[in-house]
């Protein structure tokens, strides 16, 4: 698959960081799946996570949330700590959308109809709402689908769906969870492209976590790799996937994104 990135945001671009974790540590029962992680993320840059399964990439999501808490360490948003900050407070006052790996809508409602539901919630101004919406529906080309109920749309008009209705309250950080998994070749560049496109049309500062490394690098500016509750490595694609580190703990010698 063609490189769909065709630029990267470099650090002299804009340093500031909207995300920090600082020693985080999180353990479930006797299992530790967080180890004095820290890491970075800047305003307006498309981050990556990459890992085996079970080693605490959907877990950090959850930190950023508020789902759950770290048994130590320190999380920033814009830089102010936030782990006593319940979920509705982070999602309103930071502004922080998220879109699951499975679900996320409701099945029996009309698209149209899931982003009025959310819209309610999330839209304070009456007025506003339905030009949010029909702006969300012609932005993601869903006109001619959008009085079909969820549960017949396509797999890749689903994750359309669910990032429009992440997108309605304007959030200036999007999580994407497992966002490329069970799609097929051209919805995966679809969803790529439109990736991209929220970084340069919104300025949204997004980050990605999925087990689908070729697909994650070809649209990120920064990735991680997670091992052993760590960051072992982080760095551009490029520079990511040479590191002797990211090759060892993950992608293997013959590993090419290209």
């Amino acid at each position: 698959m063609a490189i769909i990135k065709k630029f990267r945001i470099k650090s002299f671009k804009n340093i500031k960081s909207i995300i920090e974790f600082e020693n985080v540590s999180l353990t479930y029962g006797n299992r530790l799946i967080l180890d004095n992680l820290s890491f970075k993320i800047n305003e307006s840059q498309i981050f990556g996570m990459l890992g085996p399964n079970g080693v605490g990439k959907s877990t950090i999501f959850n930190l950023i949330t508020g789902l759950i808490k770290p048994k130590s360490g320190k999380i920033k948003i814009s830089g102010q700590e936030v782990i006593d900050y319940p979920i509705y407070l982070r999602t309103r006052k930071f502004k922080i959308g998220y879109v699951p790996q499975y679900g996320g809508y409701f099945n029996d409602l009309s698209l149209y109809d899931n982003l009025k539901a959310i819209s309610e919630i999330v839209i304070e101004n009456k007025n506003l709402r339905n030009d949010r919406i029909n702006y969300l529906i012609s932005n993601f080309q869903l006109d001619n689908v959008k009085d079909i109920k969820a549960k017949y749309l396509s797999g890749g008009q689903k994750k359309k769906l669910v990032i429009a209705l992440s997108l309605l309250g304007e959030p200036k950080v999007l999580l994407l969870d497992e966002c490329f998994a069970a799609l097929d070749v051209l919805t995966i560049k679809m969803l790529q492209e439109t990736i991209v496109n929220l970084q340069n049309e919104n300025k949204i500062t997004i980050c990605i976590c999925d087990h689908q490394a070729r697909d994650l690098l070809a649209c990120v500016d920064v990735a991680m790799i997670l091992s052993n509750g760590k960051n072992i490595a982080q760095d551009t694609p490029s520079n990511l996937v040479k590191n002797i580190d990211a090759r060892d703990a993950y992608f293997g010698e013959s590993f090419s994104f290209k």
